[in-house]
Formats: structure tokens, C-alpha cells, sequence
């Protein structure tokens, strides 16, 4: 069935819930995306103003401005052009309510709880698309989505629960265009581990010798000048070899710049 299933409002800095729908659905389906709501509310503030993450069955639209998000979850099937059109009257409700300031300094979760009657009420309404009667608007939000589509996030740049952390670098002037930088810290192997540490001594090992060098330059003529200026040389070089072999150990992978569909 293509329905609205809940709605939030966010502060966009904090990821602080200012109000939320209540729902009786109890599905796996839509547990799991409860979880993705909260992730997506630590990263609104480096995500484009439009996006959506497709999790299934089930959609998760979200627009902000003036530092509040409005995400609202939906059926895989429920039409975009409605989706957004909903987050649209919640926005101008919500600003046209509450004074700015007020959101910027509330401290405690849910502390407009009351804005989810007009929530509630909102989605009635769109969950019952013959009764809307805003088909100017909805022709509107059409262009506007067809002209600046909204920004698809991939599961793989939410990250989740096994230890991956996503970036995000947004680039305002384009329509949603993102890149991002996706880092994981690799396992160190054995032998890893082990030219690390020859590394380690063998650059020790020529700073003492150029050290030696150099006092018995002092002490006689005989030691030539350019066997000090090679001990250093190798010590330059296995330090950097030991540098380079401990950015393998945590090796950082860079994931490509992905632009907006």
C-alpha cells in the first residue's frame, strides 16, 4: 500500500528531534529505518537540502532549511512529487509557527511535540491523495523536482553499525552534488607488522652509524665527508619507508565523487 507512514522535524546543527508523528507500525521493515532516521540526523548538516535513502521497501525523504530537516517515511511506492509536496507544508507550517529562535536554543528533545497535530493531520491528507486539493502546488514541486531532483544517498555512504564512517563534503552551487571520502582502518598483517619494525631499526641503525661517522671525521682526516651525507641519506629513506608502511597498516580508501541522479 503507498502511504505515509511517520514524519520528524530536526534541528540540522545537533540532530535534535523537535517533533516527531506518532505510528503504530511495528514492522522490521520499518525498525530498521527508525535507525537510519537517527543516522541520517547526526549527518544533516553536511547532506545536500534534498535528499532520499531507499532502505527496501520503504523510502526516507528529507528536506532542510534554516537549520531544520522535515524527513518523513514512506512506501517504496508512494509518489515523489507528494513525498516532498507533504515535507513542503511542514516546512512553511513549522516556520510560519515557530519563531527561529526558539529552535535554535531548545535544549530538550521533542519540546514541539504539540506541531504533531498538524503532522498528523498533513499526512491524513496525503495518504488520501483524491481529497488533496492542491494540484497547482503539486504541478510546482513536479518542475521543481524534475528541474533539481532530490540527492539519492546509498546505504554504502550512510555507513552502519560494523565500523564505517562516511564524509561528507557538499558542493552548494551544484544541484545536490556530493562527494565523499569513506574511511576504514585495515586489520594489520604479520608481515606488516614485521617491515614495520625493520623499517624502524634500520633507520635507528644508520643514524647511529652517521653519528659514528661524524666523530671520527673530527678525530682524523681520513673519513670522507661523503659517507656521512650516505648514513643520513639511508636514514631519510628508511624513515620514509617506515612512514609509507604505516599508512598501509591504517590505510585509508577513498571512494569516488558521486554526483546526483
Amino acid at each position: 500500500m503507498s502511504m505515509i507512514i511517520s514524519a520528524s522535524v530536526i534541528r540540522v546543527r545537533d540532530g535534535l528531534p523537535l517533533s516527531a508523528s506518532t505510528d503504530n507500525e511495528q514492522g522490521t521493515g520499518v525498525q530498521e529505518c527508525r535507525k537510519y532516521f537517527k543516522m541520517l540526523s547526526r549527518k544533516l548538516a553536511q547532506l545536500p537540502d534534498r535528499c532520499t535513502l531507499k532502505t527496501g521497501h520503504y523510502n526516507i525523504n528529507f528536506i532542510s532549511s534554516l537549520g531544520v530537516s522535515y524527513m518523513m517515511l514512506c512506501t517504496e511506492s508512494y509518489p515523489n512529487v507528494l513525498a516532498f509536496s507533504f515535507l513542503d507544508e511542514l516546512q512553511k507550517e513549522f516556520i510560519t509557527t515557530y519563531n527561529m529562535m526558539k529552535t535554535n536554543t531548545a535544549v530538550r528533545p521533542y519540546c514541539f511535540i504539540e506541531f504533531d497535530n498538524f503532522i498528523q493531520r498533513t499526512k491524513q491528507r496525503y495518504n488520501n491523495p483524491r481529497s488533496l486539493s492542491t494540484k497547482i502546488n503539486l504541478s510546482d514541486m513536479q518542475t521543481e523536482i524534475k528541474l533539481r531532483p532530490p540527492y539519492q544517498i546509498s546505504m554504502y555512504e550512510l555507513g552502519s553499525a560494523n565500523g564505517v564512517t562516511s564524509a561528507f563534503s557538499v558542493d552548494c552551487k551544484g544541484a545536490g552534488k556530493i562527494s565523499s571520502a569513506h574511511q576504514r582502518l585495515e586489520p594489520a598483517t604479520l608481515s606488516g607488522i614485521v617491515a614495520f619494525i625493520l623499517s624502524l631499526l634500520c633507520g635507528a641503525l644508520n643514524l647511529i652509524r652517521g653519528f659514528h661517522a661524524i666523530e671520527s671525521l673530527l678525530q682524523s682526516d681520513g673519513e670522507d665527508f661523503n659517507y656521512i651525507i650516505a648514513f643520513f641519506l639511508g636514514t631519510a629513506a628508511c624513515l620514509y619507508q617506515w612512514n609509507l608502511v604505516g599508512e598501509m597498516l591504517g590505510s585509508v580508501s577513498v571512494g569516488p565523487c558521486l554526483e546526483s541522479h
